[in-house]
């Protein structure tokens, strides 16, 4: 009786045969990120950890506003009064060891009041300048629409340029640097609408709820524990500026395929050709997507971007730099509403 060795296999025999020992080698694999994000990550989930101290709820708030850190953007908080805005923004600074600045914007404010102004030193007859609390890292702007035009224009450069120019000289501001402004959507006596171009310079504008019944009756419950205990002093500073600057530079490092960088832009294009659309997103737009997408795929522990992240991105970056028609704003369409279709519509890459 012949061998069996020579007789040749069959097709189906070869193809099982590299399939068991294809499985085989994929199984000693181990896929790794191209960057290390497991610090990045670790301090993500000590920031949330401090704030959840003391804040109920609220995550998506949370996630944006270390998103927008990671991604060296400013953001917008609306809600209407008691719902935990200027509260959550105060805590996200205390649990950073970087300088914390907070003003209250009122109609009588002055730019000076923001910027700082020059003062008539009398020992060395000179003008020394003096500055204002802008110079600082984060700053928290609580009530940003009851400013007049005219001081809210002295936030255009500093938000956009970090830098400030005062009596022909420039002073350039400390990273990191970051301005969280909250509004009141409801109450509109004594107030003054934010101008696009102010608007534009918002990375997110994050829209606060109301807690559902169940976060309700745990903010009562944390109320009645504390016994007129402070809230604030149960959050731990742990987070530097070399620290998040470095942060920051991993999340630029973050991967965006070609396919994806072509989604963005079609939805921003599909912004300028709407109908329900007055006024579609401009090109800062798409960058701000581009690099909130890299925030949240970082957040993720992954260091590249997927569809997901630029359709998470999509509505806090756009909302707030697009028009409804007055003709459909009149029959209740919303901006986030046309935002939404648009994502819908536009194709996603496989």
């Amino acid at each position: 009786m012949e061998d069996n060795q020579d007789i040749p296999k069959k097709p189906e025999d070869v193809v099982s045969s590299i399939d068991d020992s294809a499985l085989n080698s994929t199984n000693d694999i181990e896929f790794k990120n191209r960057l290390d994000l497991t610090e990045l990550q670790q301090s993500i989930a000590k920031i949330k950890q401090e704030v959840g101290k003391v804040i109920v709820g609220q995550k998506d708030m949370v996630d944006m506003l270390i998103a927008s850190l990671l991604a060296k953007g400013h953001s917008l908080i609306e809600g209407v009064p008691g719902v935990a805005k200027t509260v959550t923004a105060k805590l996200l600074a205390k649990s950073l060891s970087v300088g914390f600045s907070r003003i209250q914007f009122t109609p009588d404010l002055m730019p000076s009041d923001i910027l700082g102004t020059s003062v008539f030193n009398l020992k060395n007859s000179e003008f020394e300048f003096k500055k204002g609390p802008i110079f600082s890292n984060m700053i928290l702007i609580d009530e940003i629409n009851r400013a007049p035009a005219k001081t809210q224009a002295a936030l255009f450069e500093v938000m956009e340029e970090q830098q400030i120019t005062i009596d022909g000289n420039k002073f350039l501001l400390d990273a990191p640097f970051m301005v969280l402004a909250t509004q009141n959507p409801v109450e509109q006596e004594g107030t003054y609408r934010l101008p696009e171009a102010q608007l534009d310079r918002f990375l997110f504008k994050i829209d606060v709820d109301y807690p559902d019944l169940e976060d309700e009756i745990e903010i009562l419950s944390r109320e009645h524990q504390l016994q007129d205990k402070e809230k604030t002093n149960q959050i731990t500073s742990f987070l530097t500026a070399e620290q998040i600057a470095k942060y920051q530079h991993l999340v630029t490092q973050v991967l965006v395929e070609a396919h994806l960088l072509k989604y963005i832009a079609q939805i921003i294009m599909a912004t300028r050709s709407n109908p329900f659309l007055y006024l579609g997103a401009s090109p800062r737009a798409s960058i701000a997507i581009l690099k909130s997408s890299k925030a949240f795929a970082a957040m993720s522990g992954r260091d590249f971007v997927t569809p997901e992240d630029i359709k998470r991105a999509a509505i806090p970056v756009l909302h707030h730099r697009v028009i409804v028609t007055p003709e459909r704003e009149m029959e209740g369409v919303t901006s986030k509403q046309v935002i939404k279709q648009i994502i819908e519509t536009v194709e996603i890459p496989r």
